[in-house]
């Protein structure tokens, strides 16, 4: 065998070597990554699909989260409106006591006391705060930011100005001095709890809203991953037998190059003597 034909021997096994260890390579990232769409190298087409149904899970994800910290901040703004509807049923009940011709004056000045207390009361409600935000103060609007846009929940004003309990002064419509004002200071309280049952009506209906949606987004990221799996998900059993097999391609590929460096090493030592005796036959052995 001449040199030249050694050395084709050699290439070729090198080049099966080198094929082999580079599906090995591959094989091994596969399972290491458990994708099999880890660079665009992969697989231009499938890889740029993977990366989109990531993103859209990414901002379904996020969506998802705002949903339920948005319904957390209704949950402590529900609970304040709550107080506040039963706030303003004692005090509609202290009115009525009030109303009675039976109480003396020490009576109604107990009462007013009741009053005032409830108010300060309502007050305090209407002060509550999440994560360092007024809620129900007029002041606040809660937006939810999601995939989908903004959707806008607002809250109103549940002081006891806001409720037409107070004066702009902070001073109370209240009054129970004169048994007359008894009937208008009633329909004032009746307002003002309308207006508390309606905001209660509102959150509620924007949390359920929101319940409904969380649960859809839910939904949607289990699905999203069900999709990307099934086209990016390494196939262990499949990549273990893959790798097995290019490990023993390579192998024996390696044990070709192996043979083919020890041929290469006799031919060139036969050579050298050779061409000491017969320089023709030793270019001729090199062709």
């Amino acid at each position: 065998m001449s040199i030249g034909n050694v050395m084709s021997v050699i290439n070729s096994s090198l080049n099966d070597l080198n094929r082999a260890q580079s599906s090995q390579a591959e094989s091994i990232k596969r399972i290491a990554t458990g994708t099999k769409y880890y660079s665009p190298a992969n697989g231009a087409s499938e890889y740029a699909i993977v990366q989109r149904i990531y993103n859209n899970i990414g901002s379904v994800t996020q969506s998802n989260s705002n949903t339920q910290t948005t319904n957390a901040m209704l949950n402590v703004a529900a609970g304040a409106v709550s107080n506040t509807i039963n706030s303003l049923s004692s005090l509609k009940q202290t009115l009525i006591s009030a109303a009675n011709g039976t109480n003396s004056n020490s009576d109604v000045a107990a009462l007013q006391e009741s009053v005032n207390q409830t108010l300060s009361q309502i007050d305090s409600n209407a002060q509550i705060t999440y994560n360092g935000q007024s809620l129900l103060d007029g002041s606040q609007s809660i937006q939810v930011s999601s995939d989908n846009g903004y959707e806008t929940i607002n809250l109103g004003d549940m002081s006891t100005a806001g409720l037409g309990l107070t004066d702009s002064e902070g001073n109370s419509n209240i009054t129970l001095g004169d048994l007359s004002d008894l009937g208008t200071a009633i329909d004032t309280v009746d307002s003002a709890l309308n207006t508390a049952l309606d905001q209660a009506t509102t959150i509620g209906a924007a949390q359920k809203g929101l319940e409904y949606q969380s649960a859809n987004y839910t939904t949607m990221e289990e699905n999203l991953y069900e999709a990307v799996s099934t086209i990016d998900d390494t196939d262990i059993a499949a990549e273990s037998v893959n790798n097995a097999s290019a490990n023993a391609q390579s192998q024996v590929a390696l044990w070709a190059v192996k043979q083919g460096m020890q041929a290469l090493s006799k031919e060139v030592g036969s050579l050298g003597e050779l061409y000491t005796h017969n320089p023709n036959a030793a270019y001729n052995l090199l062709s």
